[in-house]
């Protein structure tokens, strides 16, 4: 007798167009998104995506065009919708969110040569560049009818997609993606398909972030249906969870702090989540162990990834008994972390954290030494500073910029957050270095109280059992929020100017 033959493994897909493609072939009316009063099937996401991709060939797009696409969290089946429409047409799409100042947008469309904008029935950007020209995704595709474009499917070295990094520090970056890298670990086999546990997922990332397409991609490639907040609030975040029967829920730290901070946890069942994942910025650890709390059921899961490096990423499981790590990395393949001459340190060592991508490597748009001290060849630079514990737990020390050089010492503010987050009348905060005549910087903090202003005294001897005293803020500006980009990070930029104008008035 002679085993059965096992099936042979669908080939990867070359990119996402294959993956809808295939989804829409096999199952037209199983639900890839819920956006509000909005859902989008598989069927119709490809009917429609071809649709709209003719009407652009109609416009005279050409293969390589950049196209912006302008739309908020309520049109997220919309932009679904537009971005493979784009894609299809041979052109790159250029995501944008319609929270972003006109300035931003501008410079954007600009820096990337955009020749188009598709946008929702609001309108497109305020202050279009010239011969830039704009229409609503939903009149194209009308004019188009049941039209199939006439166009090979795209190489998978091709330019897919320009995202531009959040510019917490400055203007933003635009980071180049071909289709082999934006499809890399999705699949045509459907018994691999990711977030198996879950019926849904859920988030309320906004458009044009790394977090956001990262969404987009599952809605085309997970097992679980999407479901996309249109506005963020603790009570409809959570009501959500309920209604979908959510299996996994994904943040970003601030929202994540607002939904511990909210009354609504207690008014909804939350027991069907599995996974609650944050991304985009670093997690505090009291806010990690509160997550692990309230979702007991769950495991939580720090996403370790940017713009620059995706689809190269670092799934950290947190783990309640070591709150002082972000997690276990999953694998340990595509990280390392190095001294400033390149060269792997030992566990134990603090260093440069480095990526490397599994798939073809993303770079900057511009002059191909763009970008050099970030990319070489598949590693991309993190600017973060971390270290490995003996037992493999990554611990992130601080964004490279942001350590503050106080005398002699090297003072971590992500310590300092950490500290701050653990008091129980602080709801949110921010540390970062100031000048001193002497020592050169010192700590200052910006301070989200729950209830009024706390008793600063009391809030430093809070301080001293868990901080050195160099890491101590050495002044505390209390505020109602943080000012943040439309991906949740901190301008820290920002804070700088809130010390300022204190000064002066």
């Amino acid at each position: 007798m002679t085993a059965p033959r096992r099936a042979a493994a669908a080939p990867p897909p070359g990119s996402l167009l294959e993956v809808l493609a295939h989804r829409a072939a096999l199952d037209p009316g199983r639900t890839a998104l819920h956006n509000g009063g909005s859902s989008l099937d598989f069927g119709s996401w490809q009917r429609r995506s071809t649709a709209l991709a003719a009407g652009l060939l109609a416009r005279g797009l050409r293969p390589g065009d950049p196209v912006g696409l302008w739309y908020g969290s309520t049109r997220w089946t919309e932009y679904a919708v537009a971005y493979c429409a784009v894609l299809r047409a041979g052109g790159v799409a250029v995501p944008l969110s319609d929270r972003m100042a006109p300035a931003a947008a501008a410079h954007v469309l600009s820096d990337c040569r955009a020749v188009a904008v598709l946008h929702a029935p609001g309108g497109p950007p305020p202050r279009l560049p010239e011969g830039v020209w704009a229409a609503p995704g939903d009149l194209i595709e009308a004019e188009a009818g049941e039209k199939a474009p006439d166009i090979a499917p795209p190489a998978p070295g091709a330019s897919a997609q320009y995202l531009y990094t959040s510019g917490t520090t400055g203007l933003p970056k635009g980071v180049r993606a071909t289709h082999a890298n934006l499809a890399h670990g999705c699949t045509l086999d459907e018994r691999r398909r990711p977030l198996r546990h879950s019926r849904t997922f859920l988030h309320s990332f906004p458009i044009g972030t790394n977090a956001g397409q990262t969404m987009l991609v599952n809605c085309l490639n997970a097992a679980a249906t999407g479901v996309a907040a249109p506005q963020f609030t603790p009570l409809r975040f959570a009501r959500l969870i309920e209604e979908h029967t959510v299996g996994s829920v994904f943040l970003v730290p601030a929202t994540a702090i607002e939904l511990l901070a909210s009354p609504a946890l207690s008014r909804c069942d939350l027991s069907s989540v599995r996974l609650v994942g944050s991304t985009a910025a670093a997690l505090p650890q009291p806010v990690a162990l509160r997550l692990s709390q309230v979702f007991e059921g769950a495991q939580i899961v720090n996403y370790y990834t940017s713009t620059e490096a995706a689809p190269a990423q670092i799934t950290l499981l947190f783990d309640p008994g070591r709150p002082g790590s972000p997690g276990l990395p999953a694998a340990l393949d595509q990280l390392r972390i190095t001294d400033r001459d390149g060269r792997p340190v030992p566990a134990g060592e603090a260093g440069e954290i480095w990526l490397r991508s599994p798939a073809s490597p993303r770079s900057y748009l511009g002059p191909q030494e763009n970008g050099a001290d970030v990319f070489q060849g598949r590693w991309v630079r993190m600017g973060d500073l971390g270290m490995l514990d003996d037992d493999g737990y990554l611990h992130l020390l601080d964004r490279e910029r942001d350590v503050v050089k106080s005398g002699a010492y090297k003072v971590s503010t992500i310590q300092v957050e950490n500290a701050l987050h653990a008091h129980p009348e602080i709801a949110d905060a921010a540390a970062f270095g100031i000048p001193h005549p002497v020592l050169g910087s010192v700590v200052a903090a910006v301070v989200v109280p729950r209830h009024g202003e706390p008793d600063v005294p009391g809030l430093r001897s809070f301080l001293l059992d868990r901080l050195a005293a160099h890491e101590l803020p050495a002044r505390f500006l209390f505020r109602d929020t943080l000012p943040r980009n439309e991906g949740g990070k901190v301008l820290k930029r920002e804070l700088h100017r809130l010390l300022d104008d204190e000064a002066i008035s």
